[in-house]
């Protein structure tokens, strides 16, 4: 699997940690950046993951930040992600099984290392169930080319 990954300077070194988890269990990683912990716009770096992930087939990406939410409000807005912010290993699952996210957000001062390595590793392990789940996901998809929305 191919995966594409960015930060801001809050999430710099969970970066590098998640980075090498995943290259360990066989995973080309591609890493936009940054590679300080120089003040940046994490929009930017969402940018850049998302354009990737949409421009590479089955390709997947990694966006972290303090908190992990700036990042998936960012993400979110670009027609064809489903970014999911993920504080524990159900989250990441879920967010594989039920709506076959191909982000998945991080909050580096959320979550230490461990739960870290736990959430990449069921993120890593889970896929898309399919079946009653797909309608749902054909829904997510189709609010993202809506202009607004009335009840």
């Amino acid at each position: 699997m191919k995966y594409f990954i960015g930060a801001d300077h809050a999430g710099i070194d969970i970066k590098t940690y998640v980075k090498e988890l995943f290259e360990a269990k066989g995973h080309e990683v591609i890493d936009l950046g940054p590679n300080s912990k120089d003040r940046v716009d994490y929009p930017d770096y969402a940018a850049l993951v998302c354009k990737n992930v949409l421009e590479n087939e089955n390709s997947k990406g990694i966006l972290i930040c303090g908190s992990g939410i700036g990042m998936s409000m960012a993400a979110n807005k670009f027609d064809g992600i489903r970014a999911a912010l993920c504080h524990n290993e159900y989250s990441a699952k879920m967010a594989r099984e039920h709506n076959d996210a191909n982000i998945i957000c991080l909050g580096e001062r959320v979550s230490g290392y461990g739960m870290i390595e736990a959430i990449v590793d069921a993120w890593d392990k889970a896929s898309f169930e399919g079946g009653r789940h797909t309608q749902r996901v054909e829904k997510i998809n189709a609010l993202g080319k809506m202009k607004s929305c009335r009840a």
